[in-house]
């Protein structure tokens, strides 16, 4: 497979409509993955790329596991990230506006024809306004909808053997500093974490992020086969009368 023909297979974007149309009406396509993250600070030595573009490389991952059954919608690359302001460079949107552009392209995947929808997130201030209004949507699309954080499929026996300081996710620590090692070490600025005050991040190795990298790409497309095959399916909260 070339590589156009991969990233048509499994990005949304790189169709053309008469490809997807043809996908969907063959029953193909079973399932979607719509990556959430942000643009922010990272310390002083990650690229404030690195929540979207970590969530992105796991959904994608996932995604290639189970071809040709699941596509990636493009990414939300800006989060709600009002705690990181006083940070100039951080993008952050308020989360009634944010909240409301996320629930427009979960519905409109709905309305494209998918019915498993993972909403998979890679930056932490997105989850508590995420689940407050969860069963909402739920609700109001009746599908099985999921939102996980990447990090949470990590299972606790593989962090603990790679990570020496025994935490994650963290910001900017020591495991997303190995997760960037690993899969985009070009964003890595070496002399920023041997200046910085933070030194937890020094911890970090590229073997151990590609160690959690390979595990949480196999446990995010476990998730969503399951979704496809109805073992995990979503409780949606009843109505009230």
């Amino acid at each position: 497979m070339s590589d156009t023909s991969y990233t048509r297979e499994i990005l949304l974007h790189k169709h053309t409509r008469r490809e997807f149309r043809e996908r969907m009406q063959a029953g193909e396509l079973k399932a979607c993955i719509i990556p959430v993250a942000a643009t922010e600070q990272h310390l002083e030595h990650l690229a404030m790329e690195h929540d979207w573009r970590s969530v992105m490389l796991v959904a994608t991952e996932a995604a290639r596991l189970l071809s040709p059954e699941v596509i990636v919608a493009p990414s939300m690359n800006i989060g709600i990230s009002e705690h990181h302001m006083r940070h100039p460079g951080t993008l952050s949107a308020l989360p009634g506006s944010w909240l409301s552009v996320l629930f427009d392209t979960i519905r409109s995947m709905h309305h494209a024809g998918f019915t498993n929808i993972l909403v998979l997130n890679g930056h932490g201030g997105n989850i508590a306004p995420c689940l407050g209004m969860w069963g909402q949507y739920q609700q109001r699309l009746e599908i099985n909808l999921h939102f996980e954080s990447y990090w949470n499929l990590l299972p606790e026996e593989v962090a603990l053997a790679n990570l020496k300081t025994k935490r994650w996710p963290g910001h900017a620590q020591e495991f997303e500093t190995a997760f960037a090692m690993a899969a985009f070490p070009e964003n890595v600025r070496q002399d920023a974490m041997q200046e910085q005050d933070d030194k937890e991040p020094l911890e970090a190795t590229a073997t151990a992020g590609q160690n959690m990298i390979d595990e949480i790409v196999k446990q995010v497309a476990k998730y969503v086969a399951g979704m496809i095959d109805g073992s995990n399916t979503a409780v949606i909260p009843p109505f009230h009368t």
